[in-house]
C-alpha cells in the first residue's frame, strides 16, 4: 500500500489538470490566464451540490470582473453533467474526472461515512490557484455562504 500523498498547501505548485468538460470540450488548467477556483463535489444532482454549482454560477459574472475562472470537478461523466448543466440552467464549467487522478492529486478523495457505513468519496474542498500555485484551500466546505467567501478571496488577490 502506497503512502497517501500531502496534503496540498498554500504556495504549493497547483498539480496539473486536463479533463473533458460538460459540452466535450477539454480544459486544460495551465492553459488559463488568471486567477482559477477549482471545486471539488461529490455528485451532481444532490442537494448540497447542487446548491453550490447554482451558487458559484449566480456569482461568475464577479468572479470573471476579478479576472478569475470557476470551474467544478467532480467523477461524474461529461453526459451526467451535461444533464446536471441543463436541468439548472448551470454556467459554470463541469470537469469530470472519471478515473479519478486529479481528485487524488488534490487530496479531495478521502474515506467517508454515512449512516454506519464507510465508503470513499469526494470530500468537497475548493482551491484557489494564482500564478500556477495554491492560493488558498477549503477543505470540508459547507455549503452555506461558502462561494461568498471564495469571492473574497479572489477579489483580494
Amino acid at each position: 500500500m502506497t503512502e497517501p500523498a500531502a496534503l496540498l498547501a498554500v504556495g504549493d505548485l497547483a498539480p496539473y489538470v486536463s479533463l473533458p468538460r460538460d459540452g466535450g470540450d477539454t480544459v486544460t488548467l495551465s492553459d488559463i490566464v488568471g486567477p482559477v477556483v477549482l471545486f471539488f463535489y461529490p455528485k451532481d444532482n444532490t442537494p448540497g451540490c447542487t446548491t453550490e454549482a447554482i451558487g458559484f454560477t449566480e456569482m461568475l459574472h464577479e468572479f470573471a470582473a476579478s479576472g478569475a475562472t470557476v470551474l467544478g470537478i467532480s467523477k461524474d461523466t461529461v453526459k451526467k453533467h451535461d444533464n446536471f448543466v441543463a436541468k439548472h440552467d448551470l454556467k459554470v464549467a463541469l470537469l469530470s474526472d472519471a478515473e479519478g487522478d486529479t481528485c487524488e492529486r488534490y487530496g479531495t478523495w478521502k474515506s467517508k461515512q454515512m449512516y454506519g457505513k464507510t465508503f470513499m468519496g469526494i470530500e468537497r474542498s475548493t482551491f484557489l490557484i494564482a500564478d500556477g500555485k495554491i492560493a488558498q484551500v477549503w477543505r470540508k466546505v459547507k455549503v452555506p455562504g461558502h462561494v461568498d467567501e471564495v469571492l473574497a478571496a479572489v477579489q483580494a488577490l
